[in-house]
């Protein structure tokens, strides 16, 4: 462990006696004591420290309601230090063990929830990472904390509609839709509807191609360029279902940007007038 970690739970630890002052002397002693060597083991032994000051043995042997209550919040800034640690040394497994740890000690501290669902997608561990920000909204929902469910949701919409991206870059067709449908669980977005589209093209499922261009469209706010995208798929599903004249209006509006070439291209050899 680091100096600069290792003096940083000591101030910790130091500053948390204050909390037992109005205990008797006699257990006031006891419980500085027990701070005194969790300081001394914090030295060597971070882990070995946070177990020693455990919270609910404090509060069990010491304890009215806020010595319970300072003891767990010593205790969530001891884990979150050891935490911050590892992950600054890139140690994923440690940090994942630290936070079930202060989870243990707190049910309730939803950060160190999203704090996991973000190591997850470190470790490019896509069922965890869904399983762990599931279970992070879920527990937000009765509290209605629609700021934070927000952010947790574009965070897995982000996360799956990239791993559809890569898969659909890759070629595989059945991957990519898994991983698009699995962001769609958290909400909509125009890019998420480009590569669905886009997906579903390649499939000549030119049906579900044509639906998704247009939900992007419908999305898209931007200039004739920033449009061209969604154009150029809905043109492609107008061209698979014959639908020609059409599919010749939506290339000639998405002849811009990166897909002015393939649209030309496209026109052409449907002889687009």
């Amino acid at each position: 462990m680091n100096n600069k970690l290792k003096r940083k739970i000591a101030v910790i630890l130091a500053i948390s006696a204050v909390t037992v002052t109005s205990l008797q002397a006699q257990d006031r002693n006891a419980v500085i004591a027990a701070y005194n060597e969790g300081a001394k083991l914090m030295q060597t032994d971070a882990p070995g420290a946070i177990k020693a000051l455990s919270a609910a043995a404090m509060a069990e042997k010491y304890g009215t309601p806020t010595h319970k209550e300072n003891a767990g919040k010593i205790m969530i800034q001891a884990y979150n230090a050891l935490a911050n640690s590892y992950f600054s040394q890139n140690d994923y497994a440690n940090t994942l063990l630290t936070y079930d740890s202060l989870l243990t000690v707190n049910p309730g501290y939803m950060n160190a929830v999203y704090n996991k669902a973000s190591i997850y997608i470190k470790q490019n561990n896509a069922t965890a990472f869904e399983e762990t920000i599931d279970l992070y909204i879920e527990k937000l929902k009765p509290g209605n904390d629609t700021a934070k469910i927000k952010q947790a949701s574009s965070l897995a919409l982000g996360y799956f509609r990239s791993a559809g991206s890569k898969a659909n870059q890759a070629e595989n067709l059945d991957e990519a839709l898994a991983m698009l449908n699995k962001a769609a669980k958290y909400g909509d977005d125009k890019d998420l509807f480009y590569f669905f589209a886009d997906v579903y093209n390649k499939q000549k499922n030119f049906n579900s191609g044509a639906e998704y261009a247009r939900k992007g469209l419908d999305l898209e706010k931007g200039d004739a360029e920033a449009k061209a995208k969604f154009y150029y798929q809905l043109a492609v599903a107008q061209a698979g279902k014959g639908q020609t004249a059409d599919a010749c209006t939506s290339f000639k509006n998405a002849m811009y940007g990166p897909f002015a070439e393939a649209s030309k291209a496209q026109s052409k050899n449907l002889k687009c007038q």
